[in-house]
């Protein structure tokens, strides 16, 4: 079983290190209520509500946006130029090191 350790910082600014695992076809989402971080995924992951959506704040790299998710961002609010919705971040072993500050609600 191979876990990644991810940072994710709440809205109170409190950084929780966390260890996701990457065999369970997680997604960041996931691990967040996992964590009970407030993260609401109202949509279940569908990328239709952005309640789940974070600031990628590490150069870690990631899978690229799909057309879904962007018309969600293009949406929502709060939205910077590093947001991402956690539900479309698969947990995998490049995503070690990831650092997320999750948006405002």
């Amino acid at each position: 079983m191979s876990d990644v350790t991810i940072k994710i910082t709440d809205r109170e600014g409190e950084v929780h290190e966390v260890q996701a695992p990457t065999d369970m076809a997680m997604n960041l989402m996931e691990v967040c209520k996992a964590y009970e971080l407030p993260v609401e995924g109202t949509c279940g992951g569908m990328a239709m509500c952005a309640s789940c959506q974070c600031y990628i704040t590490s150069d870690t790299p990631l899978p690229e946006m799909g057309y879904d998710e962007d018309m969600m961002l293009a949406e929502a609010f709060h939205v910077e130029d590093n947001s991402r919705l956690g539900c479309q971040i698969p947990i995998t072993p490049e995503l070690d090191g990831l650092e997320v500050t999750l948006a405002p609600e």
